[in-house]
């Protein structure tokens, strides 16, 4: 689900303007410090700080190359906005396995289906965002694959995006700005990375 969704005014029967309609909440599912579900929050709320801790996930996909995809997220979001990241990134929705959730945003995002999407563990952090003033308190399941098809970006979730070798990347992450959890999911999906992509990473 996009982070960013319009809003419409609508006109009553004397053609007064009435007040926009407000954005659908989108709920994310809490969990302790052990990833058992322990109840629903709205997503703003659970990044406010302190923040708390909810389940997520990150996906890292690679072309035929070893390359990896990465994102510029799109200038119109609340959180990170116009920030390099990993391939994909986001929430599932209360009871939706991570695994679905991941398949379902790279599509939603990327226009494209990963293929060999394979689970790479999990990580939890803590990261505050100081641009935004938002926190990143996450249980994050971290999965890698491959691209095969052709990208279709939605413009509303993605700005720009890049394949990268290993040492594209850290030339990048020396001149632009990434997603203040982007080096944390990505220590942490090494292994699988490598089991994927090649010891180059």
């Amino acid at each position: 689900m996009p982070e960013s969704s319009s809003t419409s005014l609508a006109t009553d029967p004397a053609g007064e303007v009435a007040e926009p309609a407000a954005a659908p909440e989108i709920l994310l599912e809490l969990v302790d410090d052990k990833g058992a579900t322990i109840g629903t929050a709205e997503k703003l709320w659970a990044h406010q700080q302190p923040g708390h801790l909810h389940r997520a996930f990150s996906v890292f996909l690679f072309d035929q190359q070893g390359r990896l995809l990465l994102q510029r997220r799109a200038l119109s979001k609340y959180h990170s906005p116009g920030v390099w990241s990993n391939t994909c990134c986001g929430h599932p929705y209360p009871g939706e396995p991570p695994f679905v959730a991941a398949a379902r945003r790279t599509g939603e995002e990327l226009g494209a289906a990963p293929s060999l999407l394979g689970a790479a563990g999990t990580v939890r952090y803590d990261l505050p965002d100081e641009a935004s003033g938002l926190i990143e308190r996450e249980w994050n399941h971290l999965f890698v694959g491959l691209l095969t098809d052709e990208l279709r970006p939605d413009p509303e979730e993605v700005e720009d995006t890049r394949f990268v070798t290993a040492r594209e990347l850290k030339e990048m992450q020396q001149e632009r700005p990434f997603s203040v959890w982007f080096n944390t999911v990505f220590e942490a999906a090494l292994p699988g990375i490598r089991e994927i992509a090649g010891p180059s990473w």
